[in-house]
């Protein structure tokens, strides 16, 4: 078979590749075409356009690049009709991907949504047209079933591929580690400051304002692979402060504590359980539009998925230094225990191993 699969961030890369490998295995003649990054085209996909040309953050962000988005659109459509799949796989990225899904709906392809998009955070009312473009839809969250079910649409539940990414993820040597990256013998406290120029400049500026308070520990700034290692250069400029590219979950193996900006990040943190503070400030206008649309409780996946405080969230003006200080001081040391043991009632709720198999061999089976 045929498929042809959208991502357009660095966790959908992560996701989209595990998918890859898993689609091999449950079809060993399939031909895989894909917009992604480098670990879906090292998986095997037939690579077209790279996440780092479509990574915009923000409502401003994206309203400065309609022009590209927009010739994206086209070129994506056209791009599909050449190629002809008998499968396409959406993973997350919503704002483009449901534009293409109606487009494709409409014109008879068979569509598939593997990471649904986060409706149940903001703007529900998209389930509708969802339920209209998509004709599969596996979710990664355990309460993403019951919300789709409120709108009488049927979803399969299939684990979260972290688990696996986790699991199979090289366990390292501490001492090897922090001779190769220069690292001194103070215990790390890692710092995630996302994947996206604005936000790392953003979230390093506050997270790095807390290094004199803590001197007993090396703070690592965590390098994403979307922003090129040179970027960082400015924000080294402690004895204190080290950074390691493209090494997180390496990283995350060796850390105390970690400083981690909302998203996938603070999944995967907890899942490696390290105690964490999670950190949010955006774009001002950015988010007073994002607080009057967004209806959730909590920003962080671990917070949702527990549906209670498991982790501190500092979000816009509460995330300052004075703040940043006292709760990262709270999880190296009485909050400590705490949060361990809610990270393992966590990967219990997320279902167990095997999701992007499960996940591919639905989708093989669906679409054949």
């Amino acid at each position: 078979m045929k498929y042809y699969i959208i991502a357009g961030e660095a966790s959908g890369d992560l996701h989209g590749s595990n998918l890859i490998k898993a689609l091999r295995q449950v079809d060993v003649k399939a031909q895989i075409r894909c917009w992604g990054g480098d670990l879906m085209q090292a998986a095997g996909g037939d690579l077209v356009k790279h996440y780092k040309e479509l990574a915009f953050m923000g409502f401003i962000e994206v309203v400065r690049n309609i022009p590209a988005i927009f010739k994206n659109i086209a070129f994506c459509k056209k791009d599909i009709q050449n190629f002809a799949p008998d499968a396409l796989v959406f993973i997350d990225y919503s704002g483009f991907n449901l534009r293409i899904a109606k487009w494709a709906k409409a014109n008879g392809c068979k569509t598939n949504y593997y990471i649904s998009p986060q409706v149940w955070a903001s703007r529900a009312g998209r389930v509708q047209a969802i339920k209209r473009d998509i004709d599969h839809m596996h979710v990664i969250l355990p309460f993403e079933e019951a919300f789709y079910a409120k709108y009488n649409y049927e979803v399969n539940f299939v684990g979260h591929p972290l688990i696996d990414a986790i699991s199979q993820s090289e366990k390292i040597d501490f001492r090897e580690f922090k001779q190769k990256h220069g690292l001194n013998e103070k215990p790390i406290i890692a710092l995630l400051p996302g994947s996206r120029k604005q936000e790392v400049s953003k979230m390093l500026e506050i997270m790095l304002a807390v290094i004199d308070d803590f001197s007993d520990y090396q703070f690592v700034i965590a390098g994403a692979p979307s922003l090129e290692p040179s970027f960082y250069e400015t924000f080294i400029t402690h004895p204190d402060v080290a950074f390691v590219y493209n090494k997180t979950y390496e990283l995350l193996q060796t850390s105390s504590a970690a400083l981690v900006t909302s998203g996938t990040a603070t999944l995967e943190t907890a899942l490696f359980k390290v105690p964490q503070v999670v950190c949010y400030k955006g774009n001002w206008i950015s988010y007073q539009i994002a607080k009057r649309i967004i209806t959730l409780k909590y920003i962080s996946l671990v917070n949702l998925i527990m549906d209670r405080e498991v982790v501190k969230e500092l979000i816009q003006g509460a995330l300052n230094s004075l703040n940043l200080k006292t709760e990262l001081g709270f999880i190296l040391n009485e909050k400590r225990a705490q949060q361990f043991e809610d990270y393992y009632d966590l990967e219990i709720k997320l279902g167990g191993a095997g999701a992007s198999l499960k996940a591919a061999s639905s989708i093989y089976e669906k679409n054949k």
